[in-house]
């Protein structure tokens, strides 16, 4: 029974792991599979009029997750915590939905369609339990300037001349009567009431072109059966051919105004790349604070461990004192207080550990903290916060200079004031007057059956046949027609076109503005991310020093103390003093992090830095991890 017992513990944690791992991984591959619609079925014919899909959103987690957790623990370096949050993080998967919802409007603008809104907003990242004196950049500091900017942060706007659809269609008309008409003057018609039985049949092929062009070519036919022995074809069957052509030639006319919606959703695909750049940054930067912090509860629950350690033995000595006589026993009391001082400071650092390690896991799970036990599996972080000896910034100017070239925000700026600028021109297009030129061509027919009246009338034999006689006088323009014209609307005082345009350039102004404005906070959070990047390291330098001071005055009193010369209420100072010193000393070195992470957030370079590539980001399954981009003003964190 013990060797039972022995071996049965390990079997039971080996399967726990085993069944962990299968919970995380199996769905692995359709958790790395990329995001799609899924075609139409059906022929080339019925294909247009079916509806396509889109898969149910995935919750499976990447394969990496699993391949991290082992007896019980999620071993995760910065490289994983970077790796797993593009895989996995849900902010991230919303925005993976981006293009795909911008290339369908963009499907749309391309029939003719009015643009829509799609997408969400970047959303911020997770905060940690305590990021007391910790610079974070604002991202909302840097928004996307002037109105019109949609959720997706794209421009949308429907002012100007309408667009036609660009999707030509297809008409199809039939139409069956009896019509039965009581007659005044029996001898037109030869009866009392007039009956007549038709069958009409039309079809109608028309498009649009975006220089403004409208063309219809229509085709009908009508069967007319009466009841009157006057008419000299009955049953007969009359047709037509017609072509009709209508040029836009001010208003409406040319690619620029018809086809300006196409060219600013071109540039909206732009816009949804940037912003999945920018939810990547985000992302990225926010679980990087998240695991750097975790590395300094780390750190600190060590440093509460020892001053814990610490107040012990000054305990036990501060009894064999009383025991001996040197001391009072009210020494005992501040010892064992101290002891208790420490305890809480030590329950207080271990509860922070573990509410960071479930804000961190929640981060980079797709289903949190609910996944298989992920709950119950605790963090082990595999890097530790080492502080370089210099940070080798380059100069003021040139950080500066490579913000305004990176920044997500200034490159969408850009192309939405581009984007203003294409509507504008549609917008302009629709103070000219209302200016078509038409042209209309049609060939008529008539056939059908000669009456007894019929026959007695000279030429009317030519008429008689059937529908391809029909057909043929169309054919050989037998009977056409022709028409021809312009149509001039002119708007008197024109007020609402010209509101329009005057209010967009307005706006316009504003946008470039903005622009500038961006710009201007550009330059202020690079400035600002250097300074409290040198802050950082000021802070860190002064809370070492502070650190080896109390250490070297604890040890001296500590000494002083076994040959009598202090007293414990000193020595239980000095442990305060220490253990805060340590304290410090460890949110210095977080705080550098989170200055350095700043930074390079400010610079827009975060995913080079991390070796991140976009690409690889967007599909959902990223290479195994590699080395970053070696950064020479990178700190040593790492």
């Amino acid at each position: 029974m013990h060797c039972l017992r022995r071996y049965a513990a390990p079997f039971q944690r080996t399967c726990r792991a085993l069944l962990l791992a299968l919970a995380l991984g199996a769905p692995a591959a359709s958790g790395e599979s990329p995001i799609r619609i899924e075609p139409a079925r059906g022929n080339w014919l019925t294909r247009p009029y079916r509806a396509r899909g889109v898969p149910a959103i995935n919750l499976a987690n990447s394969g990496r997750l699993a391949g991290l957790v082992r007896g019980g623990r999620l071993y995760l370096s910065a490289h994983d915590v970077v790796a797993l949050a593009i895989e996995n993080n849900i902010d991230v998967e919303v925005q993976r939905y981006a293009p795909l919802l911008a290339r369908e409007v963009l499907r749309r603008a391309k029939a003719g369609g009015l643009l829509r809104g799609v997408g969400l907003g970047v959303a911020p990242g997770p905060q940690s339990v305590s990021l007391q004196g910790v610079n974070v950049l604002d991202t909302g500091a840097v928004t996307t300037a002037g109105n019109g900017v949609s959720t997706g942060g794209g421009i949308i706007t429907q002012l100007g001349p309408s667009i036609p659809s660009f999707d030509p269609s297809f008409l199809v008309f039939a139409n069956f009567q009896h019509i039965t008409v009581p007659q005044s003057n029996t001898v037109l018609t030869g009866t009392t009431a007039l009956v007549q039985t038709m069958r009409t049949v039309q079809s109608q092929y028309s498009q649009n072109w975006d220089f403004g062009l409208n063309a219809q070519l229509s085709y009908s036919s009508t069967h007319t059966k009466v009841n009157s022995q006057l008419f000299s074809l009955n049953p007969f069957t009359s047709g037509s051919l017609d072509l009709q052509l209508t040029q836009n030639l001010l208003q409406g006319f040319g690619p620029a105004v018809n086809g300006r919606n196409i060219r600013v959703q071109k540039n909206n695909l732009k816009v949804t790349d940037l912003q999945f750049r920018q939810q990547l940054i985000t992302t990225v930067s926010a679980v990087l604070n998240l695991y750097w912090d975790l590395v300094s509860f780390n750190q600190d629950i060590e440093s509460r461990r020892q001053a814990v350690a610490t107040a012990r033995q000054t305990l036990d000595d501060s009894k064999r004192q009383v025991e001996l006589g040197a001391l009072a026993e009210i020494e005992i009391t501040r010892a064992r207080s101290q002891l208790f001082a420490a305890r809480e400071d030590y329950v207080i650092a271990e509860t922070n550990l573990l509410q960071q390690e479930t804000i961190l896991k929640n981060a980079l799970s797709r289903s949190g903290i609910e996944a298989a036990d992920l709950a119950d599996v605790h963090i082990t972080v595999l890097d530790r916060i080492t502080i370089p000896k210099e940070d080798n910034l380059k100069p003021l100017p040139d950080l500066v200079e490579e913000a305004l070239r990176n920044r997500v925000e200034m490159r969408q700026n850009r192309i939405n004031i581009e984007s203003n600028k294409l509507n504008l021109t549609g917008i302009k297009n629709s103070l000219k007057p209302s200016l078509q030129a038409f042209v209309e061509l049609t060939n008529n027919g008539l056939t059908g059956d000669l009456t007894a009246l019929g026959a007695l009338q000279p030429g009317i034999a030519y008429l008689a046949g059937g529908y391809g006689n029909l057909l043929a006088q169309i054919a050989r323009r037998n009977y056409p027609n022709y028409s021809a014209g312009f149509s001039l609307n002119i708007p008197i005082r024109n007020r609402a076109a010209q509101s329009d345009y005057v209010t967009s350039l307005l706006e316009l102004r504003q946008n470039e503005l903005s622009l500038q404005k961006s710009a201007n906070q550009v330059r202020v959070d690079v400035q600002n991310a250097v300074i409290a990047l040198r802050q950082a390291r000021a802070r860190y330098d002064a809370a070492v020093q502070s650190r080896l001071l109390a250490e070297e005055s604890l040890k001296g009193d500590q000494r002083r103390f076994v040959l009598g010369a202090t007293t414990p209420l000193q020595v239980v100072q000095d442990q305060r003093d220490v253990a805060a010193a340590q304290s410090a000393e460890v949110q210095a070195m977080a705080n550098y992090t989170h200055a350095r992470i700043t930074l390079d957030q400010v610079l827009g370079r975060t995913l080079e830095v991390n070796g991140v590539s976009v690409e690889e980001a967007m599909a959902g399954n990223l290479a195994p991890p590699a080395k970053p981009t070696p950064n020479p003003n990178q700190g040593g964190s790492r």
